[in-house]
C-alpha cells in the first residue's frame, strides 16, 4: 500500500514538473507588452526618461496649444548607471526654444522629476523645462518629437503626448456618448 501511494506520489510530481516546464523558454504573450502609462518613455545608456508629456492645456476651448504659445513638460529622468549625468540639452521643431532650469544633473542610482511644481514625495530633485514658442498647434492626440541630450549617455529621442487631463471631459448639449452623434 505504501509503495503504491508512494508511487503515486512520485508519478504526480513528475506530471507537475513536466506541466510546469512546457512554458519554459516559449514567447509569452506579455513579453511585448509595455507599461499602461500615457507618456513618452525611451533609453539611451544608463538614462531612462519615463512618463514624458506636455501638461495638459488648462482653460482652453477646444484644449490646445497654439501657434506661438509656451508648454510645460513633465517627466522623470532615471540614472541607472553608477556616476552621474547632465541633462545638456533638449530639441524639438515643434519650439522655437526650450528653456530647462533648476537641476540638470542625475546623481548615480538618483532621479530628476522635471515639472512645473516641485514633486511632495521626498527629496526628489526638481527641474523645469518649457517648449517656448510652438511652431504649430498641438492637440490632445498628437505628439511632439524631441531630442534630450545628455552630456555622457548621448541622445534619446521621444515622441512627447499631451497629458491626459485629470478630470473627465464633459460635452456641452448632450453632444456625449448618449447623444447621438
Amino acid at each position: 500500500m505504501k509503495r503504491r501511494m508512494l508511487g503515486s506520489a512520485v508519478l504526480g510530481l513528475g506530471a507537475a514538473l513536466l506541466v510546469t516546464g512546457c512554458g519554459a523558454g516559449q514567447i509569452t504573450q506579455t513579453d511585448t507588452q509595455v507599461a499602461a502609462i500615457n507618456g513618452a518613455s525611451g533609453q539611451t545608456g544608463t538614462i531612462a526618461v519615463r512618463n514624458a508629456e506636455l501638461a495638459y492645456p488648462e482653460g482652453v476651448q477646444p484644449a490646445a496649444y497654439l501657434r506661438g504659445t509656451d508648454a510645460e513638460v513633465l517627466m522623470s529622468i532615471v540614472n541607472q548607471g553608477g556616476r552621474a549625468d547632465q541633462l545638456v540639452s533638449a530639441r524639438s521643431d515643434a519650439a522655437t526654444n526650450i528653456t530647462i532650469r533648476g537641476t540638470r544633473t542625475v546623481p548615480a542610482g538618483a532621479a530628476l522629476a522635471i515639472g512645473p511644481t516641485e514633486p511632495t514625495a521626498g527629496r526628489q530633485l526638481h527641474g523645469e523645462m518649457v517648449f517656448q514658442g510652438l511652431t504649430r498647434e498641438v492637440r490632445p492626440g498628437q505628439t511632439v518629437s524631441t531630442t534630450l541630450t545628455f552630456r555622457d549617455a548621448g541622445q534619446v529621442r521621444l515622441e512627447i503626448p499631451i497629458q491626459v487631463p485629470e478630470e473627465a471631459r464633459h460635452t456641452e448639449g448632450g453632444h456625449g456618448e448618449q447623444g447621438g452623434h
